[in-house]
């Protein structure tokens, strides 16, 4: 496996594992609706606003306004791009099939 993969992988488990521990918190005081909220809209901040850091900060480095800024992506990172969209899919997808769109409250006390 390479290096960038589990480097990916340990991250993630890191910031996730603080999310998973809140949001079950929450989810067994009876809020199971803002604990499913908090779930996604916890990573889509994490993305937004570190992608939107980043990027600004890179575009205001070394590069004139309006120039194109070369981006690449190795094999390994665009293989874990596609698994995470898959992924997020299949979440999404399987919640709505099998759950009929309903969360069990059971799913809250996990």
């Amino acid at each position: 496996i390479p290096a960038t993969i589990m480097g990916l992988t340990v991250l993630a488990w890191g910031n996730s594992s603080q999310d998973l521990v809140a949001n079950m918190t929450v989810a067994r005081k009876g809020l199971s609706t803002m604990a499913i909220t908090a779930s996604f809209a916890g990573p889509v901040f994490n993305i937004l606003v570190g992608l939107g850091i980043g990027l600004t900060i890179l575009t205001q480095s070394n590069h004139n306004p309006g120039d194109p800024v070369p981006v690449s992506l190795n094999n390994s990172l665009r293989v874990g791009f596609i698994f995470s969209i898959l992924n997020g899919i299949l979440v999404i997808v399987a919640g709505v099939v099998v759950g009929k769109g309903v969360v069990p409250k059971r799913y809250g006390y996990v």
